[in-house]
């Protein structure tokens, strides 16, 4: 049983990295987990996935921190994205939006095949440019009604989905959805967390 654990950068797993003595590396081999950090966005999600993403891997977890429209969950709690929309793969029409699914080139949305009973269950949304403007959040909001917006997350589970590897994502909320405003982030305690998750579940699941 071999797991995958795919981040976007090293800094959102410093922990991880630290309790399992681990290299400073991009792409980390051991004997019952690897780690794939695949740099921002989903391009880079992408091409790393692309090279190292395998059969022999039972699990596909992605982790990070994330943005989140929702304010009744708190930050630097730990969610769990059962479903991901790249939110801006599509067309304009004047004012109107249409996704690449209603344009008829494929689907736009995909979910987990993995869940975590102990973890909140949220939607979340894949972007290019994270949101900081009342326009843009509100538009994005009617469109989707994302609780969560990250620039991986749907990436992953599209490989993981089209390579028929089960696939589970889990954010830690670092910072709600809003006008820019890095003074109202809590990108450490976000961190902490998610990096405190992921060695108990590396842990629990390779024991």
């Amino acid at each position: 049983m071999k797991l995958l654990v795919v981040a976007a950068t090293k800094a959102e797993l410093g922990k991880v990295f630290e309790h399992f003595n681990l290299p400073d590396e991009n792409f980390v081999q051991q004997a019952k987990f690897d780690i794939l950090i695949t740099g921002v966005g989903m391009t880079a999600t992408a091409f790393a996935l692309g090279q190292h993403l395998n059969n022999g891997y039972n699990l596909v977890v992605n982790i990070g921190i994330s943005g989140s429209f929702d304010k009744n969950i708190p930050l630097g709690s730990l969610v769990n994205i059962y479903m991901d929309t790249f939110a801006e793969l599509g067309a304009e029409n004047h004012d109107e939006f249409i996704t690449i699914y209603e344009l008829g080139f494929g689907n736009n949305t995909f979910k987990a095949s993995y869940q975590l009973a102990d973890l909140p269950m949220v939607k979340g949304i894949t972007v290019n440019k994270v949101h900081g403007n009342s326009d843009s959040i509100a538009k994005i909001e009617q469109r989707f009604n994302p609780q969560t917006e990250s620039m991986e997350g749907a990436a992953v589970f599209y490989a993981c989905n089209t390579s028929n590897i089960p696939c589970l994502q889990v954010r830690s909320i670092s910072n709600y959805v809003e006008p820019r405003n890095k003074e109202n982030w809590q990108i450490g305690l976000a961190i902490k967390n998610l990096n405190n998750w992921v060695i108990d579940f590396l842990i629990n699941y390779t024991t």
